[in-house]
């Protein structure tokens, strides 16, 4: 898992599919964290044109195909199974090589999909957090492998 960790966020880029005005869902919290260490990061929502975090309002695209170059941005995915199966398929499509799925977005035929398909795919057993792995528990620690430094806001 340690390559796929370094894969992930030696990216020049990330995107958030899922994001989220609600701060109770994770979907906003995950963006949050990007935001609070100071990466780039681009929202994912098809069904709003902006989102509301951490007081300040973010344009969204409608899904990975409608980012900026693509295969420069890793993935996080916080959908629910069937949905994030659709998205990854697109993701693929479009040149994402990198997938962090959230504990709860995938299913069996969603976890292997992206592990078949994606240069790295981060998800399943492990991590620090009791559920599997988790941006908001395991990545400071991964960022650390990839040797990217961070000023948390």
């Amino acid at each position: 898992m340690e390559a796929a960790l370094k894969t992930f966020f030696t990216s020049p880029r990330f995107a958030v599919a899922g994001a989220s005005s609600d701060p109770a869902k994770y979907g906003h919290k995950v963006f949050a964290w990007y935001l609070q260490h100071s990466l780039p990061v681009t929202a994912i929502n098809p069904r709003a044109p902006t989102i509301s975090v951490l007081k300040n309002d973010h344009s969204t695209v409608a899904g990975p195909s409608a980012l900026p170059d693509p295969p420069s941005f890793s993935l996080s995915v916080i959908t629910p199974p069937k949905v994030t199966r659709e998205l990854l398929k697109e993701a693929k499509d479009a040149g994402i090589p990198a997938v962090w799925l959230q504990p709860g977005s995938f299913d069996d035929e969603g976890l292997e999909y992206a592990r078949r398909e994606f240069k790295a795919a981060i998800a399943g057993d492990g991590g620090e957090g009791g559920e599997g792995w988790c941006v908001l528990v395991d990545g400071e620690d991964a960022m650390a492998l990839a040797g990217r430094e961070w000023s948390k806001l």
